[in-house]
């Protein structure tokens, strides 16, 4: 219908024009139907279209260049993101106003790598290869080394005991030992563990020491099992033995000796050691009792009963009530009961599961309270523990067991404490007092031991698991300062609770108000260099905690505030390669603190640990400007927490309605002495209007 219109494509002319690509405007965005009326029309025409160069159109790649292509874009555009990373945190970094950081006041060079300490009374116990050191607590001087041992210590325990200290190292082959330390004699009293016959060597996984140290527990593990043996230690015979050498050199208490190296002569680097402290292995001590040794409990099975009252029978005494151990549900109705569960998660279950580790325990010495009292005919001194508190890994069950017992004793629980769910991570306060069991729900019950009553029961935000509990001494916010009241203060507790994400709480419960949290560092979301591994409380400071991080850092932060208080770093402080779990110690009558200081880009553990070069590092609280005066008024006393309603709410009852009469007491005689005043004031005004009657 149309003339046929001659191809452009195929003329001479046509061809140059398309080589010779002329500049064109193209229309911005996509194009629309103009209004109808030109009134309507834009104005703006020109800043409508956008002009383009037909010589600077890309074409597309074929291919493996245009893959390439993408990828170098792509590796462009990620290494700006962290450029900008970077300079975002520098600016932040300088933006930040950094804490003021502390140097140690002292420092002990060791030519080895320790591996654990603990202070006891003026003393510092360092463990290293095969023993352990003993340095002053004031001026970081060695003092006496015991390196008897074939093998490294790996961890080490003190306790107190008024005059004495029993030490307890640990080896690497898990033989745990007992030593006396008393008037510059040190005593080995008995290893544990330690066995001729190295097939049948057991493990100590972890150990407890009651306070005062009356009575000791030892978790070992071996030929694939794990049980819990208690002792009782004979410390006033200890006592008298070491008063008394004539007494434990009777050649009928002859033991198995331990195998020990013979003492090394000293070396210059000894020179300044106290010759006064000796090691005295001739002298053989009174040998801890063996009262109780405690297994898992077994898994729930079918009932072995023919009737209930064969039930009724096996739990008429209340030994084992609540463990779940004494039922009547049959083989049969258990085995239905896991075929419905597999049969629900099968996609769950299908494919391979790995053994499950042997379960282990977490134990503690409990003192007498209203929860753990004792029968009438049971006498226990004050102060001595008498019951054992422990759980298990993976079980819902915390179990009471009485001290007051010998071997030959059955050992079933006195009590059962059910939860809801299977017990995480549990804490006792150090005067015993309280006692937290964290589940693996992340709910956490506190318990008062002293008065037998729960606190309350709390759980943690969503998404964050107990990893570890720190009991804080309660103090109060007086004028803008932390201090510890004066007296005993009842049914108040605070602790620090460690998260698995690196996250920081404070949990707080003052008696029937119920407990409270609050998120004291949130969890570390780009910085993951800035997560706490490890938190510590400071006895000597109210209300602050250490918190080390994965990069290295120690800082002291206020619960109360919260904010950070100081940093604390040895001298060339760097960085620790990979996840950092710091060594150190921190005093429960001192303002002092102790770190071991790691080597750059050193594993923790290698064969030539011990050839390498370390120090111990001395931080007092007191030297510190900013701490000086916190350390030296840190208490306040009953007088200044009655005149504060608020503050005087935390007293025990009795001092509250002792202070409460006083105070009646003190406004009726103080209203009795105005009224006295007033009548004297009356009498002479009648005898002033009588003389002057007189004289008229």
């Amino acid at each position: 219908m149309f003339p046929e219109l001659p191809s452009v494509m195929s003329s001479p002319v046509g061809s140059r024009a398309q080589k010779m690509r002329l500049p064109m405007f193209t229309q911005k965005g996509l194009l629309e139907v103009p209004s109808p009326t030109e009134k309507d029309w834009s104005k703006d025409d020109d800043e409508d279209y956008v002009f383009r160069d037909p010589d600077r159109e890309r074409d597309s790649l074929p291919q493996p260049y245009r893959m390439i292509n993408k990828l170098v874009n792509l590796l462009f555009d990620r290494a700006w993101e962290v450029i900008e990373e970077r300079d975002t945190l520098r600016q932040a970094e300088l933006s930040r106003t950094q804490p003021t950081t502390y140097p140690p006041v002292m420092e002990s060079k060791l030519n080895q790598m320790p591996n654990c300490m603990a202070i006891c009374q003026d003393y510092v116990f360092i463990g290293g290869a095969k023993g352990f050191s003993i340095y002053n607590l004031y001026n970081a001087k060695r003092i006496y080394v015991w390196d008897k041992l074939k093998l490294d210590v790996t961890s080490i325990w003190t306790t107190d005991l008024g005059s004495e200290i029993l030490v307890v190292p640990v080896d690497e082959m898990g033989i745990v030992r007992l030593l006396y330390f008393y008037k510059g004699g040190l005593f080995l009293i008995k290893a544990i563990n330690e066995v001729d016959d190295t097939s049948k060597q057991t493990t100590c996984v972890k150990m407890e020491i009651s306070q005062g140290g009356d009575f000791a527990a030892f978790l070992l593990q071996g030929a694939g099992d794990i049980w819990l043996d208690v002792y009782k230690l004979p410390k006033e015979s200890w006592l008298k033995e070491v008063e008394h050498p004539q007494l434990a050199l009777n050649p009928k208490k002859k033991g198995r000796q331990p195998q020990l190296n013979t003492l090394e002569p000293m070396t210059s680097d000894n020179l300044e050691m106290d010759t006064n402290i000796c090691f005295k292995g001739d002298i053989k001590l009174s040998l801890p009792v063996h009262i109780m040794k405690i297994k898992p409990p077994k898994p729930v099975t079918g009932t072995t009963f023919k009737s209930p009252l064969e039930v009724f029978a096996k739990i008429e005494d209340s030994y084992g009530l609540g463990s779940g151990q004494n039922h009547f549900i049959k083989d049969s109705q258990w085995e239905q009961h896991t075929a419905i569960f597999k049969a629900t998660y099968k996609k769950y279950l299908d494919g391979e599961w790995e053994e499950e580790p042997l379960s282990t325990a977490t134990f503690y010495f409990l003192l007498p309270s209203c929860i753990t009292a004792m029968p009438m005919e049971v006498k226990s001194p004050s102060g001595v523990a008498c019951v054992l508190g422990i759980h298990w890994t993976r079980h819902h069950n915390f179990f009471l067991y009485s001290l007051n017992r010998t071997l030959k004793d059955r050992v079933d629980p006195e009590g059962v404490w059910p939860c809801a769910a299977p017990i995480a991570v549990s804490q006792l306060s150090s005067s015993s007092s309280y006692l937290v069991l964290a589940c693996e729900d992340g709910v956490l019950t506190l318990w008062d031991l002293a008065e037998g009553f729960p606190l309350g029961v709390i759980a943690l935000p969503e998404g964050c698991f107990c990893q570890s509990i720190h009991f804080l001494k309660y103090f109060v916010v007086h004028k803008g300062q932390n201090m510890y009241p004066e007296g005993p203060v009842k049914s108040h507790i605070m602790c620090v609770v460690l998260c698995t994400d690196a996250s920081l709480h404070l949990v707080a419960a003052k008696g029937t108000q119920g407990p409270t949290s609050r998120v004291l560092v949130e969890r570390p979301v780009k910085h993951l260099d800035e997560a706490i591994c490890a938190v510590a409380p400071v006895p000597a400071l109210p209300g602050m905690v250490l918190v080390f991080s994965r990069n290295g850092s120690v800082q002291l932060l206020d619960v109360a505030k919260p904010q950070i208080v100081c940093a604390f770093a040895p001298p060339g402080a760097h960085h620790p390669a990979g996840h950092w779990t710091p060594v150190f110690v921190v005093s429960l009558q001192h303002p002092y603190f102790l770190l071991r200081g790691d080597p750059p880009g050193e594993p923790e553990s290698t064969d030539s640990a011990s050839d390498i070069q370390s120090s111990v590092f001395y931080f007092h609280f007191d030297a510190y400007p900013l701490l000086e005066n916190t350390v030296r008024n840190c208490t306040i006393s009953q007088t200044d927490l009655t005149d504060g309603m608020v503050l005087a709410q935390m007293l025990p009852l009795e001092k509250r309605c002792e202070s409460f009469l006083q105070r009646r007491f003190q406004k009726r005689e103080n209203k009795e002495n105005e009224q006295q005043e007033h009548w004297t004031r009356l009498h002479r005004y009648s005898l002033l209007l009588q003389t002057e009657n007189t004289k008229k």
